[in-house]
């Protein structure tokens, strides 16, 4: 092989693993790709830009779908040390339109209709726990 052929072939092969990258970065899941139909309907995120992010999510959703409200909260954004919560209600039932940092992150009226709520904590832990929370 001539030095003029090695060059092609680098070139080529250089080529296809730039548009295999390309396709790839474009084509990874989401949300979107979940069954359920999730709707993001209230959220909360502090300032602190310097301490630990709490981010408050209240999401409807079609069905109670475990593994897809997993799988929901495992795309949401989490900041090393802060916190991620979604709370999750069925689509058609009253549901927060407002979400807010403390103990209680909702009003207490909605608490009978949330399905669930998933958690991940400042270490990095999951957890996905069913209503009445405990």
């Amino acid at each position: 092989m001539s030095g003029k052929n090695v060059k092609y072939i680098l070139i080529a092969v250089f080529a296809v693993l730039i548009i295999w990258f390309i396709k790839d970065a474009f084509t990874q899941p989401g949300v979107q790709d979940l069954k359920g139909e999730f709707t993001e309907v209230a959220f909360y995120r502090n300032e602190n830009n310097t301490g630990p992010i709490q981010r408050i999510y209240a999401v409807t959703v079609s069905d109670s779908l475990w593994d897809q409200m997993q799988q929901y909260g495992d795309f949401m954004p989490h900041t090393k040390y802060g916190t991620t919560k979604v709370y999750f209600f069925l689509q058609g039932q009253p549901a927060p339109t407002a979400v807010a940092p403390g103990e209680q992150n909702f009003d207490a009226q909605f608490q009978p209709h949330c399905l669930a709520r998933y958690e991940k904590d400042a270490m990095g832990q999951v957890s996905l726990v069913k209503w009445p929370f405990r």
